[in-house]
């Protein structure tokens, strides 16, 4: 798909990306945790940008949705 055939998103619709630091910090996780997710799998999606771990803070809210125990 080229760049000029990719939908517009309004300014306003985007959220900054999680950072790694963020993503432990809210899910209460050691930032380890988090980088062990991005190399053996499990925990949110994330996006590797650059050198920097990023999620989408709707993958974040996913996650913690698959993750909800039933009682």
């Amino acid at each position: 798909m080229s760049r000029a055939t990719l939908p517009k998103v309004a300014a306003q619709a985007r959220r900054p990306l999680a950072t790694a630091e963020e993503i432990a910090e809210y899910l209460g996780v050691p930032i380890g945790t988090v980088y062990a997710w991005s190399s053996r799998g499990g925990g949110p999606r994330l996006i590797k940008v650059g050198r920097h771990l990023r999620a989408r803070w709707d993958d974040i809210e996913a996650y913690l949705d698959d993750q909800t125990i039933s009682a």
